[in-house]
């Protein structure tokens, strides 16, 4: 897609939102692009980890499965930063501003490669002790560790890869960052087992084979996307137009984080709160840990439409009031939340139907194959809940009322999962700490919800 045709985000806005009868289109216009890209980003992980469990067996996806939450947790900051820097970004491309395009994707991918510096520095040399830290059995540490220090030695190259994907889609850019996540699923798809198995005279990696996939993947994606910018002359090439604005801007990264920093809290709350419950989880053995990696797999893939559905509905809610159409903010959330009881439904049915086939996808082991259907069946469903919730939440921060809706997601997560959880498993084992999800989603669309109705609807929207 060549960014110097697209319309820009102000002469969408002031076309109008869209009438409420073609909001279904709408939403489907925007979901689709959405969707595949999260897929793609999940399919890497996905196909690195049915490869362990396959030929490495429940020993090696317990091990990768011990380090998924403290990568979350790394990268919930970046997320963040890529979610302001993309509002910026879309701002200063609507409004023809491309110095300042280039300034504010310069001071954010500088701030990511020296975050991700530090990740590497003292995340390599302290992997060992931050796992022992959260409990990992023993029997998994040594491949957990293995595994875990690739993966934090390539931080940089991962920050930098989430931060571009999102940036480009700032600029309406939507097809290269679909082809960067296909080359590195791509990578992921033919260099794990490679590495598993020692192909073509390739050292045998082990557990460690789908970081070192990973990381191959994202540098070479990167490199292929560097070079696709550049023959297109794009606005965020790294060419000598581009590299004079890779330097720290105060003012802007403070804007950025303004933007951005409500988002990075939610998500480093969830991470937290999944560290937790995996330091629970780790209490009862490294089945145990292998049935949470497996159900977090299939639970990830069952929430993307829903949280597609909710960014939508944010940008939708945030062009009605742009265009003066605040009276049409009812119908988008309610045509958000009839979409995610739809789409993300269907999703859930088909994981219940074919929920065993799917985890032996990932597990050959039969006593622990029955172990995540049971915990995938307590709460699967809570995804629809989830979902509603995200859409209310989404169109709350369009109109800029970002701390409340933030609050309430972390204090559903921090304040009734983790308490929950642990409270739970005292009297129900690991059935208790997987109900602490369903109770907490609900917990989570009360709240928002309520202050939906009762405060939010009542307040005078206006544009920012």
């Amino acid at each position: 897609m060549d960014t110097n045709t697209l319309p820009s985000p102000s002469s969408t806005a002031a076309a109008g939102a869209p009438q409420p009868k073609v909001l279904w289109k709408v939403y489907l216009a925007f979901l689709v692009p959405m969707i595949a890209s999260n897929f793609l980003q999940a399919l890497s992980g996905t196909i690195n980890n049915i490869y362990l469990g396959q030929m490495l067996g429940v020993g090696a996806m317990a091990s990768v499965s011990a380090f998924f939450p403290v990568l979350f947790f790394l990268i919930s900051f970046m997320i963040g930063l890529g979610a302001g820097a993309a509002v910026l970004i879309g701002q200063a491309w609507g409004a023809k501003e491309l110095e300042r395009v280039k300034a504010i994707a310069g001071t954010t991918l500088m701030v990511g490669l020296c975050a991700g510096l530090v990740v590497a520095v003292f995340g390599g040399a302290f992997t060992q002790s931050m796992l022992r830290a959260l409990g990992t059995p023993a029997d998994i540490l040594p491949g957990a560790t293995a595994y875990a220090r690739v993966m934090l030695l390539a931080a940089p190259a991962v920050f930098i890869f989430l931060l571009v994907t999102s940036m480009l889609r700032g600029v309406g850019d939507t097809t290269t960052p679909l082809k960067t996540l296909l080359i590195s699923t791509a990578v992921g798809l033919v260099v794990t087992p490679a590495l598993i198995r020692g192909w073509a005279g390739l050292p045998q990696m082990g557990v460690a084979s789908g970081a070192y996939a990973a990381g191959v993947g994202f540098v070479l994606s990167m490199g292929w996307t560097a070079w696709s910018l550049r023959r297109k002359n794009h606005v965020l090439a790294p060419n000598a137009g581009f590299i004079p604005h890779l330097r720290i801007d105060r003012a802007i990264l403070g804007k950025v984080l303004r933007i951005g920093l409500p988002t990075a809290l939610s998500m480093i709350t969830i991470s937290i709160a999944e560290i937790a419950v995996l330091f629970l989880v780790n209490r009862y053995g490294s089945q145990a840990t292998a049935a949470y990696g497996a159900v977090n797999q299939i639970v990830s893939y069952v929430q993307f439409p829903a949280i597609s559905i909710a960014i939508t509905a944010s940008i939708l809610g945030a062009q009605a009031i742009g265009a003066g159409r605040g009276h049409t903010l009812g119908q988008i959330a309610r045509t958000g939340i009839w979409m995610n009881l739809l789409l993300t439904g269907a999703l859930v049915l088909l994981g219940y139907v074919f929920s065993r086939s799917i985890l032996g996808l990932f597990i050959t082991d039969v006593a622990v194959v029955d172990l995540a259907q049971t915990l995938l069946h307590i709460m699967l469903w809570s995804s629809v809940v989830m979902g509603m919730s995200m859409v209310l939440s989404g169109l709350m921060r369009a109109s800029g009322a970002v701390l409340v809706p933030t609050v309430l997601t972390m204090l559903a997560i921090a304040g009734v999962e983790i308490p929950v959880a642990w409270v739970l498993s005292h009297y129900y084992g690991l059935n208790g700490i997987w109900a602490a999800y369903p109770i907490a989603f609900s917990a989570m669309l009360a709240m928002q919800t309520a202050y939906y109705r009762l405060v939010w609807r009542k307040k005078p929207v206006r544009r920012l």
